[in-house]
């Protein structure tokens, strides 16, 4: 599914425009009918629309009943197809064990592959990984990329290395 950013769709609405953005059809005004749009979406083999039923299905959402096992087969679809936060979506799976078997090495890759193409929460979790290893160093390298992107959990993390005399001046100075 692509996403509008908040302002161009305040501005369309300001317009008049209450439709979809990118096709024109009506919003859903009930459960039955967003399921249907996003449906429609996935056989079309959207990623980000795979990626979303996927959570739908795993938070048990729009009237699906919660199938964490079908939510992970979702996402390894729409990751195969290029989406990011599905990546992420399946690193959390593994981690947690939910609708897999828990695998902390397979979790940690995953969020290396979706640090590599950019997601900030991937990122942010693999300076996590990198201080239950001992790392420190490079935990606050990873922690600074995702500050520069906006992550506030990297920034206070930083903060916290540099007050037990693990991080440097420079570094918290830099996120």
């Amino acid at each position: 599914m692509k996403r509008v950013c908040v302002g161009c769709n305040f501005a369309a609405q300001k317009r008049g425009m209450f439709d979809c953005p990118f096709c024109r059809a009506p919003i859903p005004k009930d459960n039955a009918h967003a399921l249907a749009m996003i449906r429609a979406r996935v056989k079309k083999k959207d990623p980000e629309a795979i990626q979303m039923l996927g959570q739908k299905y795993f938070h048990g959402e729009l009237g699906l009943q919660k199938d964490m096992r079908k939510a992970v087969e979702l996402w390894t679809e729409a990751s195969e197809l290029g989406s990011i936060d599905a990546l992420y979506s399946l690193g959390n799976a593994y981690f947690n064990g939910d609708g897999v078997q828990q695998d902390r090495a397979m979790a940690v890759e995953l969020y290396r592959k979706a640090a590599m193409q950019g997601h900030v929460d991937g990122r942010h979790n693999l300076g996590c990984d990198e201080v239950q290893k001992g790392n420190y160093g490079r935990a606050v390298r990873h922690w600074l990329i995702s500050a520069k992107m906006g992550h506030e959990g990297s920034v206070e993390n930083i903060k916290k290395m540099f007050v037990a005399g693990v991080g440097t001046k420079d570094q918290y100075m830099e996120a």
